[in-house]
């Protein structure tokens, strides 16, 4: 089966390949030639995960899924959210980002936070959600050189490493983008 991964964000990209089957043909939006940015303009992460698939579906006709996540951070009112990529401005690079985060949590205790994906599908003409949420902390710093975004100063619950210091498939199997596919998966396990 071919499925498209409506994202240009590499990252999430071979994070997400590493986790589907065989089965699942990954194509990306460079492989169905859509080169152009797809906005996100929604205020809710399953509104930014639908413009996504809404956008693919509509203009080239391929069943597809996207996702969008967000760092849901207790001290900040769930702050960044659905802004996290540009939580230090639209241009952020994710250090950036990772020094205003720890800029703005850096007298505080409470350093609870959840990272939550949505993934949205489109398939056969119908829209499926699928939810995946890793319930962690904010370091004091940056540890660890893997994956990207926030993960250097994210520490799931139960773990003693950032995700920037874990190893792919560990993080894959307990991440929020991973437990959401994870439920992509089972939903297409249950159609066969």
């Amino acid at each position: 089966m071919k499925l498209v991964f409506a994202t240009n964000n590499l990252h999430k990209l071979e994070e997400v390949q590493r986790l589907l089957p065989a089965e699942i043909e990954l194509l990306t939006l460079k492989d169905i030639g859509c080169f152009e940015d797809i906005e996100e303009t929604a205020t809710t992460l399953e509104g930014n995960a639908k413009i996504k698939t809404d956008h693919v579906k509509q203009k080239y006709g391929y069943d597809c899924f996207g996702d969008d996540t967000g760092l849901e951070v207790e001290a900040l009112n769930g702050a960044p959210g659905v802004y996290s990529a540009r939580y230090a401005g639209e241009e952020a690079t994710f250090s950036d980002n990772v020094e205003k985060m720890l800029f703005e949590l850096k007298d505080e205790d409470n350093r609870n936070a959840r990272f939550r994906t949505i993934v949205s599908l489109f398939f056969k003409g119908e829209q499926y959600f699928f939810e995946g949420v890793c319930e962690g902390r904010i370091e004091e710093q940056s540890s660890g050189n893997k994956g990207f975004g926030y993960d250097p100063i994210f520490k799931p619950k139960g773990f003693d490493q950032t995700f920037a210091q874990m190893d792919m498939d560990t993080k894959g199997k307990i991440s929020h983008r991973g437990l959401a596919i994870a439920k992509l998966i089972n939903f297409f396990n249950i159609l066969d």
